[in-house]
């Protein structure tokens, strides 16, 4: 993806970014003022945690380049907003009076807004600390601008306002040794992952095996409870056959956790993965060794139950997903997930896949916390996981 945004203008970030603005028109404006205080105080938030934990904590550099990212791209939401290119701001940041001129930086790139070379830093020195306080101070005075702007010449002062704070982010970039052009690239590349431009479906991760080896592409499964010896059990069974153990909630207040097998499945219709549903339909991939231990064994099984179980004690407090739609899974809650399979093909995953697969597992299991029955149906082929009514 990096060469896709060769010599990246600022222009060109700004249109890209536009595009996954989920919230749009002037009456977001303190919507966008939140976001930009919020990541400004996480950039300062990781300089902090970098000095607290200097020898314990991991992935400093590379937590700073997304925050810097993130800022920049709420810089960019709010001069939208105003009718703002973010060239000519930038442009202006880079001049030692910080006059403001309209419509002549269309060709500004990104990397030309720094030295073209910079130390990496692997901690905060103080230059970047007492740029990171003047980024956050004249991120106050934005807002205070924003908030009480009702003057003919409002639009000029928030532009006023957005030179000084680009100047004080590519300053604080510089300082930490972070381009503002990588931080826009690796911006964009998460943003997309998120909020795709197209939705392309990729390949199975078992595509080359034989039948036997595959996860199953169609395949219909039965899924009831029923009570033995006063205790309530999950079934299920696939063509008469009955498929894994019978289920309890293993817990002591009950929560319908012995639905749970109906994420795995959801897993299996939408990513294409599932070391869970392999080892329980006997389907690893045992004509790869490595195959068959890293991604297909006891371990990638524990991770598959851990993500699962985490999720759910997400949805417990958001009433199942039941009112979220797609677009609306926390970006955090995704990443999370992401980290958990870090190492496994399932990371491979774009993130709005695996919002697909959340979702119609939760639509899933709430209609069996219903119905306490029903068929469902792994669809491969179009990434559905249906549902439907079990005849008694």
């Amino acid at each position: 993806m990096e060469d896709d945004f060769q010599a990246l203008t600022v222009d060109q970030y700004a249109r890209e970014a536009a595009r996954t603005d989920q919230r749009k028109g002037s009456g977001t404006v303190g919507f966008t003022m939140l976001g930009l205080f919020g990541e400004t105080g996480s950039l300062l938030a990781e300089a902090k945690k970098k000095q607290r934990d200097a020898a314990s904590y991991l992935g400093y550099a590379e937590a700073v380049a997304e925050e810097i990212g993130d800022v920049l791209w709420y810089l960019a939401a709010i001069a939208q907003r105003h009718r703002l290119a973010l060239s000519d701001i930038a442009a202006a940041a880079l001049k030692a009076d910080g006059s403001y001129a309209e419509g002549t930086n269309e060709a500004l790139s990104l990397h030309a807004l720094q030295p073209a070379h910079m130390p990496l830093a692997k901690a905060p020195m103080p230059e970047f600390e007492h740029s990171l306080l003047a980024l956050a101070s004249e991120v106050g005075l934005l807002a205070r601008e924003i908030e009480g702007g009702n003057s003919t010449r409002h639009c000029e002062d928030v532009a006023e306002r957005l030179v000084a704070i680009t100047r004080c982010l590519i300053r604080a970039s510089t300082d930490s040794g972070i381009t503002i052009e990588a931080a826009a690239i690796k911006n964009l590349q998460k943003i997309f992952d998120r909020w795709p431009r197209e939705r392309i479906y990729p390949p199975a991760f078992d595509a080359d095996k034989d039948a036997e080896e595959q996860l199953p592409r169609s395949i219909q499964i039965d899924i009831y409870e029923r009570k033995v010896r006063g205790q309530d059990y999950v079934f299920q069974r696939s063509r008469g056959v009955y498929v894994g153990d019978r289920l309890t909630d293993n817990a002591i207040e009950p929560d319908d956790y012995r639905f749970h097998d109906v994420f795995h499945y959801a897993y299996v219709a939408v990513l294409g993965w599932s070391p869970v549903i392999r080892a329980l339909l006997r389907l690893k991939r045992k004509s790869d060794p490595k195959l068959d231990e890293a991604e297909d064994g006891a371990r990638a099984i524990l991770i598959e139950e851990g993500v699962t179980s985490w999720l759910f004690g997400q949805a417990q407090q958001l009433n199942f997903f039941e009112d979220v739609k797609r677009g609306g899974l926390p970006l955090d809650m995704l990443k999370h997930v992401r980290q958990f399979v870090a190492g496994y093909e399932a990371d491979r995953c774009p993130l709005w896949l695996w919002e697909e697969a959340i979702l119609q597992g939760y639509a899933a299991f709430r209609f069996l916390q219903k119905n306490r029955r029903a068929r469902i149906t792994i669809d491969f082929a179009r990434r559905r996981l249906r549902i439907k009514e079990l005849p008694q």
